[in-house]
């Protein structure tokens, strides 16, 4: 199976956010290289938001280029075979973690927002991903930093789409 027909089931696998899914869903129909980068109209990412349950917090990352506290997260890569492997990936490249794991049950949210030009729109496939409890992260080339925030204090440093996704991912675990 290839990574656009894993994305495709994916979502039509997901049964929350049916209006949203199907956006994903149209822009995929109608832009077959809707998964990588290079599709100007838009294209699909992948994000794990990195979470410790047992310490009630979540890792989050100082995006170089936005300056804003998010999840982890970025472009599907043409080795990534699914696209809950591109989330992981993305989780552990950015956050330096080793053992991550996704959290069972397939995506937690989506999330489209406008990027800058030449591209116009992201497509965010969001999974939650669990943390060891030793974990120790690392700042990234794409970070300007990288740190653990309780629950509590999300909302005070990210924007409503990360503190949608905490809610969500917490429902979950």
């Amino acid at each position: 199976m290839s990574l656009h027909d894993d994305v495709v089931l994916v979502l039509k696998r997901y049964g929350d956010q049916p209006e949203l899914r199907q956006v994903y869903l149209d822009h995929l129909a109608e832009h077959p290289d809707g998964i990588w980068k290079a599709c100007a109209a838009g294209h699909i990412t992948a994000s794990g938001l990195v979470i410790d349950p047992e310490g009630g917090r979540v890792l989050l990352t100082l995006h170089r280029k936005l300056r804003m506290w998010l999840q982890m997260g970025g472009h599907c890569e043409p080795e990534d075979t699914t696209l809950a492997a591109a989330a992981l990936r993305e989780a552990t490249e950015e956050s330096g973690v080793t053992g991550l794991t996704l959290l069972p049950g397939g995506p937690v949210r989506l999330d489209r927002h406008p990027i800058p030009a030449p591209c116009h729109w992201h497509y965010d496939v969001q999974y939650a991903v669990l943390a060891p409890s030793d974990a120790e992260h690392q700042v990234s080339d794409e970070s300007l930093d990288v740190r653990w925030f309780p629950y509590a204090e999300v909302a005070d440093v990210a924007d409503e789409s990360v503190v949608r996704l905490l809610e969500a991912a917490r429902a979950r675990v």
